[in-house]
């Protein structure tokens, strides 16, 4: 059986592929540690730290430019007042729904007690705090509830599931983050098709019944890099956070081509998006209650990021995938992800080929419609990080005539090795 598989796809003709760069707009926050200690001098903001209060900074699990500077900066501004921070991990189920999995998502990013000069106190406890309108129980992290103040730092992006006037961000981070297995779950139940309701509604109790100090809103550019930073007082965060998820979405990078026929994902993780591979940018949404406007015909990934810790989300929205990227999954902590979310899409598994050139050449040789020597095949690092991508020979053309395209390479070859992968 393997090998009548592989010898029906195994003469598709993989197209030789350009690398080019995308020209997004480059504007960033070269000095995040000066932008920061200037939104927190605001005179509103630095007034809620005073000596001696125990204060809990929430650290999340999405991949964030310069995450773990704006951190230590926020430590160190909070220590000059006098007062003794300490980081709660604020991620729902992520890191395996344990503290010490969750431990380890933030050494990932190198977030540690060493690098930020104070404790990291993760657990997975939370503490009933209020009742939500529709008379939901509203629980928060344990660790943060007995401390003096929070302070909720977040990057405000749209999300990958469903629309509304919050999505990432802080109000989801007070409502899911800080929620824990708990929490997260208790919101997921009612489905996506309810959380752009839910997470203002969840986000509201907290505030009124917890001590959130201030927020820092993180908004990133096309490239990844921080574009601003934004301290907001407990009343300002409702009223300002709309606002900067409109910019974040202008912000948003895509794909400066049309009608793609393939498109290679080099690596998928929890790191990259929260679903993985972010459908803002591979078309694949992983329920009815959020969209695009494009498709995209077949998508292949090939390799699990390390940092994603075996969490394999996001494979389930591909066509296919590689051996290497199940080998590196560890369904438990997958499935216990999937069943927080209710969404069961993101972890399926695809066609499984044994190596990259064959996940490829199923793609290529089921596509409709299109002709198969000229295919139009796009190859990106990940969702996160398309500001250079690999595009097949026959879109060329189309990358000459737009002004915000590049050409670094002419195409050739991919440089598959003796057992067909690319590494």
């Amino acid at each position: 059986m393997d090998s009548a598989l592989y010898n029906v796809i195994g003469n598709v003709k993989i197209p030789k592929m350009a690398r080019v760069r995308q020209k997004f707009d480059p504007s960033e926050i070269t000095d995040p540690a000066a932008g920061i200690r200037g939104e927190l001098s605001r005179p509103e903001i630095a007034a809620t730290l005073k000596p001696g209060m125990n204060i809990a900074i929430t650290a999340g699990s999405r991949g964030i430019h310069n995450h773990k500077l704006i951190l230590k900066t926020v430590v160190d501004i909070v220590k000059e007042h006098g007062a003794n921070p300490f980081v709660v991990p604020a991620m729902g189920s992520h890191g395996g729904a344990t503290a010490q999995g969750q431990l380890e998502v933030l050494e990932g990013f190198g977030i540690t007690p060493a690098y930020l000069g104070c404790p990291i106190k993760s657990g997975m406890e939370t503490v009933r705090i209020g009742v939500s309108p529709e008379g939901h129980d509203v629980h928060i992290d344990k660790n943060a509830w007995e401390a003096d103040g929070i302070i909720v730092i977040n990057k405000i992006k749209p999300h990958t599931a469903f629309r509304g006037s919050y999505e990432s961000g802080l109000m989801k981070m007070m409502t899911i983050g800080l929620g824990k297995q708990y929490g997260a779950s208790l919101c997921h139940q009612s489905g996506f098709k309810n959380m752009g309701r839910l997470v203002p509604m969840f986000a509201n109790v907290i505030l009124a019944n917890c001590p959130i100090l201030f927020g820092l809103g993180i908004v990133e550019n096309a490239y990844s890099r921080t574009y601003m930073l934004k301290a907001l007082t407990p009343e300002e965060i409702p009223e300002k956070e709309p606002e900067l998820l409109v910019l974040a979405r202008s912000l948003m990078p895509r794909i400066l081509f049309d009608d793609i026929a393939v498109l290679v994902i080099d690596e998928i993780g929890k790191n990259f998006s929260g679903d993985g591979q972010d459908p803002n940018v591979s078309s694949r949404f992983a329920t009815p209650y959020a969209s695009g406007d494009f498709t995209i015909q077949k998508v292949c990934v090939l390799d699990l990021s390390d940092k994603s810790h075996g969490i394999m989300i996001g494979a389930g929205c591909a066509d296919t995938c590689t051996q290497r990227l199940v080998d590196k999954s560890n369904l438990e902590a997958s499935y216990i992800n999937a069943i927080t979310s209710t969404v069961f899409d993101c972890v399926r598994l695809p066609m499984i080929l044994k190596n990259d050139y064959f996940a490829m050449a199923a793609c290529i040789k089921t596509c409709n419609e299109v002709d198969l020597e000229h295919i139009r095949m796009v190859r990106i690092p990940n969702t996160l990080e398309i500001g250079e991508i690999w595009i097949s020979e026959s879109m060329m053309e189309d990358a000459g005539k737009n002004p915000q395209i590049e050409i670094i390479s002419q195409p050739q070859e991919l440089p598959f090795n003796d057992e067909g992968n690319l590494w």
